[in-house]
């Protein structure tokens, strides 16, 4: 690849040396810059970068980006992109007061898109992902984990993973996959949990491993769904085959998720809603990194998690779009952005660590990715003319992305 340099950048974001791989507490509020700065790319990294009068003279392609800032793209850890239709009917359910809950017992919610894609193609599924991963780099995310766990039947997650495979090899978006098995018990497996991690533990993973199907293992660890104990079962089961532990936990309720999570070492534990001070003092120091999704929250009309009183703490925080077809159905970053700043009082500063470097570090490639950093991946988005780092999550509405480089 040829070099690029950026010349003229109005303020470059998240200038770090490389081996800062998170930031927490009140780190949080600090975003090194470098105002009227330039970026040199060369092979597709970050060679240099600095104070726009020290810029070099020649360069294989040069932009000017006078009134503009530079930011690390925005890495999602948490989606659920590969899925076979929609889901409006349930939107209108929610309006009519119905609960995610409620919704779910009538057949909708999870169990609705499993039976969907089961009769999709792995074709129509991958051609459909594609869609929305291009909508999802324009927006500037430039990583992207992907959740299989709506086949919830050995052919489907199979399928769904290899969706994901194919995504993750023709993107330049960089992918991560994670196998979602336990996402909920399908229906034939209502009464028979036992059978189900039978199917997950002894006959999926196997197969997984021996395609190299997936990067992590996640469970649905929350009131209705999978306790703590069937939680701890499926990821040592996972871990076994070299999966690293991810959780969805404490979304719904104070369910235990985050304890079985951290005692599993999971990479991130992610929604909690239901935190606190217990929760907040299992997390600290352990490695494991709380992510949160407001979205969700807003789109269901359940209430935040409280990234505020988790940073206050001294604990980092992660957020992610969680883009699924039915509780939130979008990859708009910028508006997670926007989210964490205006429900969860999150600063513009913690809310941007939140969703690069920090984001980078609960999908596992903070080496390469989140941060400005010389040898890291040149995954950089240039804005539109804007007068502040605030206006990004302040112009909520608009996308102010301009270019993005991957």
């Amino acid at each position: 690849m040829a070099s690029i340099l950026i010349r003229n950048i109005k303020s470059l974001v998240g200038v770090r040396e490389a081996d800062i791989s998170m930031v927490k507490g009140e780190e949080m509020k600090t975003l090194p810059a470098i105002d009227n700065a330039y970026l040199l790319i060369e092979n597709g990294l970050i060679k240099s970068f600095g104070p726009n009068n020290e810029a070099p003279e020649r360069a294989g392609e040069v932009m000017d980006a006078a009134g503009k800032f530079v930011f690390p793209c925005w890495c999602d850890p948490h989606t659920h992109l590969v899925y076979a239709g929609s889901r409006e009917q349930e939107f209108v359910d929610k309006i009519n007061g119905l609960s995610y809950e409620e919704i779910a017992k009538r057949g909708g919610g999870i169990l609705n898109s499993a039976l969907r894609l089961a009769s999709a193609s792995e074709q129509e599924l991958f051609d459909a992902a594609w869609l929305r991963l291009e909508e999802m780099e324009k927006f500037g995310t430039g990583a992207v984990e992907i959740k299989s766990g709506y086949g919830l039947s050995y052919e489907a997650e199979l399928k769904m993973l290899r969706v994901i495979k194919r995504l993750k090899e023709k993107s330049k978006l960089n992918v991560k996959s994670n196998f979602l098995g336990a996402h909920a018990f399908p229906a034939a497996f209502k009464q028979d949990h036992e059978g189900y991690l039978d199917l997950l533990i002894n006959r999926l993973l196997p197969q997984i491993a021996d395609e190299g199907l997936a990067d992590f293992i996640d469970v649905f660890c929350d009131r209705g769904f999978f306790s703590p104990e069937e939680t701890d079962r499926i990821l040592q089961a996972g871990a076994k085959y070299g999966l690293q532990p991810k959780i969805h936990a404490n979304e719904l309720d104070y369910s235990g998720g985050i304890e079985v999570g951290v005692k599993n070492k999971a990479l991130s534990v992610d929604h909690l809603e239901f935190t606190g001070d217990d929760q907040i003092s299992v997390l600290k120091d352990s490695g494991t990194m709380p992510t949160l999704l407001p979205s969700t929250a807003f789109y269901l009309g359940l209430h935040y998690a409280p990234a505020r009183k988790m940073i206050d703490a001294g604990l980092p925080v992660a957020v992610a779009t969680d883009f699924n077809p039915g509780s939130s159905p979008s990859g708009n970053m910028p508006f997670i952005v926007a989210l964490s700043c205006i429900k969860m009082k999150m600063l513009p500063e913690e809310a941007i660590n939140a969703a690069t470097l920090n984001a980078a570090y609960a999908m596992g490639v903070q080496q390469h990715l989140g941060s400005i950093s010389i040898g890291k991946k040149a995954n950089v988005f240039i804005t539109k003319t804007i007068s502040s780092l605030a206006f990004m999550p302040y112009s909520f509405g608009s996308n102010l992305v301009e270019r993005v480089i991957i």
